[in-house]
C-alpha cells in the first residue's frame, strides 16, 4: 500500500458500525479486499459474528482519480468515471425493480459525519465469485450461469427512455450525443490517439485503426432500442449467494445503452461459457464495432492506470499489451 493513500481501519469505521448495528457492537476483524481500483471495499466481522461489506468512495481509495482524461467526470457521458454513492444507489434501485440481485444496502451515508467520504454498508455475499465456480466447479456453476442469463434478459429487455448512466437518466438527464454508436466511435478515436502517444506500435497502427473504426461505424443502421446493461460484466463481477443466485457487484457503471456493448464484453470475459448467455437477435455490425472499440479501451485505460501508483501496475501493462495486439490484428 502506498503510504500517501488513506485507507480505513477499525477505528475509522467505529462510528459507522455503531450507526448501522448498534452502539454496543464492535469490529472483531476488518479486511481490505484486493482488486478494487475505484473505491475501497472492506469486509468486516463484528463481535457477534455479523458480517458485512463496506464501500468507501474516497479519492484516496480511487487509483483512477489522478489519471482521468479530460471530461471523464461529465455525467452526460455514458462512459464517464463510474464511481460514487449516487450512481451506486440509483443502480441498486433499478436492478431491484427488475428483480436482479445486487448486494442489499444496509446503510448509506453521505453526511461525512460518520466517515470523511461517501460510504455504504452492504450485505456480505459469502458464496464466492462466479469466476471461481467456472474455473474450479464448472458443473456446479451451470444453474447460476443460467440464472444470470435470465437476469440479463430482463435487464436487456428493459426499454430505456434514453442512453446514459442510470443515475443520470433516471434523474431526468439527457445526453447531447446522438446515438450509442457515435459515442463509442468518438471515444475509440480519442483513445487511439491516447494510446499512440504512449506506445510506438499504436502510433504505427493509428491510421489503420482509425480507418477501421470509421468503416465499421458506417455499416450500422439507426435504431431506437436501448436496454439496461452492467457495462463491465465479467464473472469476477458476479457473486453467488448461498442459494446459488447470481449477485451483481461493481454496479456504479450501470447504464442504458446498446445491449451489444454488454455482449461484446461478456463474450470476451466468459469465453467458452458465453454460449449460455448468448442471444441470436444481436446487431452483428454493432458487435463488430464495439469489439474493436473494447480492445482499444482496454489499451488506453490500463496504460493510464499503469502510470498511477496501483500495486498491480505490471498486470495492467500486460493487459494493455494483449489488447493492443488484438486491436492491431482485428479484421473487418
Amino acid at each position: 500500500m502506498d503510504a500517501a493513500r488513506r485507507f480505513a481501519d477499525a477505528d475509522h469505521l467505529t462510528d459507522l458500525v455503531k450507526a448501522a448495528f448498534g452502539t454496543d457492537r464492535r469490529i472483531d476483524d476488518l479486511q481490505r479486499l484486493p482488486n478494487g481500483s475505484k473505491k475501497g471495499v472492506y469486509r468486516l466481522r463484528l463481535d457477534d459474528a455479523t458480517r458485512a461489506v463496506v464501500y468507501i468512495w474516497d479519492p484516496a481509495e480511487d487509483y483512477w482519480h489522478d489519471v482521468l482524461p479530460d471530461g471523464a467526470t461529465d455525467p452526460a457521458d455514458p462512459f464517464s468515471h463510474a464511481s460514487g454513492l449516487d450512481l451506486f444507489q440509483a443502480a441498486s434501485i433499478r436492478l431491484a425493480d427488475l428483480d436482479v440481485r445486487s448486494p442489499a444496502v444496509l446503510l448509506a451515508d453521505r453526511s461525512r459525519t460518520l466517515y470523511p467520504a461517501d460510504i455504504a454498508i452492504v450485505e456480505d455475499v459469502t458464496g464466492g465469485t462466479l469466476e471461481h465456480f467456472l474455473e474450479h466447479e464448472p458443473d456446479a456453476a451451470t444453474a447460476s450461469l443460467d440464472m444470470l442469463a435470465e437476469s440479463l434478459r430482463r435487464m436487456h429487455g428493459h426499454q430505456a427512455p434514453a442512453f446514459g448512466k442510470v443515475g443520470f437518466v433516471d434523474s431526468g438527464g439527457r445526453s447531447t450525443r446522438t446515438t450509442c454508436e457515435q459515442v463509442v466511435l468518438d471515444r475509440a478515436l480519442t483513445q487511439v490517439t491516447e494510446a499512440a502517444n504512449k506506445d510506438p506500435r499504436a502510433a504505427t497502427g493509428r491510421d489503420a485503426l482509425n480507418d477501421m473504426l470509421h468503416t465499421l461505424a458506417a455499416r450500422i443502421s439507426p435504431r431506437s432500442r436501448i436496454g439496461l446493461i452492467h457495462g463491465e460484466l465479467g464473472p469476477d463481477h458476479v457473486l453467488i449467494d448461498p442459494d446459488g443466485t447470481p449477485v451483481l457487484i461493481d454496479i456504479e457503471g450501470l447504464m442504458y445503452f446498446d445491449i451489444e456493448w454488454e455482449h461484446a464484453w461478456t463474450r470476451m470475459r466468459f469465453d467458452r461459457h458465453y454460449n449460455r448467455l448468448r442471444r441470436d437477435d444481436l446487431d452483428q455490425h454493432r458487435l463488430h464495432l464495439y469489439q474493436l472499440a473494447m480492445h482499444i479501451d482496454l489499451v488506453a485505460g490500463p496504460l493510464r492506470i499503469a502510470a498511477s501508483d496501483h500495486p498491480e501496475r505490471q498486470w495492467f501493462l500486460d493487459l494493455a499489451d494483449f489488447h493492443l495486439r488484438k486491436a492491431l490484428e482485428f479484421q473487418l
